[in-house]
């Protein structure tokens, strides 16, 4: 046995906190967006909130003391990813933000709704 100590390896490659941080991210500029340009503060604000909410309780569900503490907050970033993903597509569809913006965030939301329902289903159904 050694006399060194070495700290435990920290898990760096926990791909729905990175991508939902990288998405949050996104969002954040996104708002500056079209508050500047469009002046548009209501739906800028909703997109704000719910978008980086994602993230935020994705960190939370990491931090969770139980198991039903952890699907509890996977759970609400889930629905937060929904109600983002209803406010890129009315801004899309609304020509606030240009399709193709439109398009590269809705795809980043769907990718993390696709990642956050498999984490939801295996942890509702553990053995199937």
């Amino acid at each position: 046995m050694s006399g060194k100590w070495t700290k435990p390896r920290q898990q760096t490659d926990n791909i729905i906190q990175e991508k939902s941080y990288s998405f949050a991210l996104r969002v954040i500029q996104l708002n500056k967006l079209i508050i500047t340009e469009n002046k548009e503060f209501v739906i800028g604000r909703q997109i704000l909130k719910s978008g980086t909410s994602i993230g935020a309780n994705i960190e939370e569900a990491i931090g969770a003391q139980s198991r039903k503490d952890f699907l509890s907050k996977v759970s609400i970033s889930y629905k937060e990813a929904r109600e983002t993903h209803y406010w890129l597509r009315l801004l899309r569809d609304s020509k606030i933000i240009k399709p193709n913006l439109a398009d590269s965030l809705l795809e980043d939301c769907t990718e993390l709704l696709k990642i956050i329902g498999s984490i939801i289903k295996t942890l509702k159904n553990p053995h199937s």
